[in-house]
């Protein structure tokens, strides 16, 4: 089901870039010319709006694809609590269903040489009884790139987290350093141990920015990102 170049977008938390490297690595295969799409298949905290539930993090990603994409494909299941997917399903009365998902994914990727899948929240999310994001993850067959928000804490978030993909039989590709915290001064000593640790490449640092700029981040990853992804640049 997979194509050369898809791959899943985790984190060692929420809120710590998941969705720029994901718009950011839409754009660099886009600017390459190959044709990316991408889906955040489950959405907390959404918007109610005329046209339904909206999600700004998955409007981000619907500004990378074509025009004519719809909504629904890139965020199948949206609910307007902003708590965990679990949750925010158990009170609307819906069950999020592995193969709604997998549709989706499909549908992309009749249009795309590549799908861009960010997950929610961190890796061990429950989506709903006897559900996992691994579960999908391994069903699509997605490698997985794991994007490290650099702040106190993120070491032992970080390994965990690798860990925990390789327990669920899948690969770690790549990962990706992102300077959310300011305050945070042991960057340059994080990176070397995680470096050491994790047994997987860096993609690339993004540097702390309040604003996101999609070119500039996607450059910062883009030629790692098409030689780890098997894709020619």
């Amino acid at each position: 089901m997979n194509r050369p170049g898809s791959c899943f977008i985790t984190g060692t938390d929420t809120g710590v870039g998941k969705t720029r490297v994901t718009a950011a690595l839409m754009t660099a295969f886009r600017e390459r010319g190959h044709r990316a799409l991408g889906m955040k298949p489950v959405a907390t905290g959404c918007t109610q709006t005329p046209a339904g539930l909206r999600n700004d993090d998955a409007e981000l990603i619907r500004s990378c694809c074509d025009e004519q994409t719809p909504y629904e494909l890139i965020n199948p299941y949206a609910f307007e609590e902003p708590v965990a997917p679990l949750f925010a399903a158990r009170s609307r009365r819906v069950v999020i269903e592995q193969q709604v998902i997998e549709a989706a994914f499909r549908q992309l990727s009749d249009n795309a040489e590549a799908v861009m899948v960010e997950g929610v929240g961190g890796w061990r999310m429950p989506l709903g009884p006897g559900l996992q994001l691994a579960d999908i993850v391994r069903s699509l067959r997605l490698r997985v790139i794991m994007v490290v928000g650099l702040r106190l804490g993120c070491i032992n978030h970080a390994l965990l987290t690798a860990g925990a993909i390789r327990a669920d039989g899948l690969v770690l590709s790549a990962w990706v350093a992102n300077r959310i915290d300011p305050g945070y001064h042991r960057n340059d000593e994080t990176l070397q141990l995680l470096t050491d640790e994790l047994q997987a490449p860096l993609l690339g640092v993004i540097p702390y920015a309040a604003d996101f700029n999609r070119a500039e981040t996607a450059g910062r990853l883009a030629a790692n990102a098409m030689e780890i992804l098997s894709v020619d640049g």
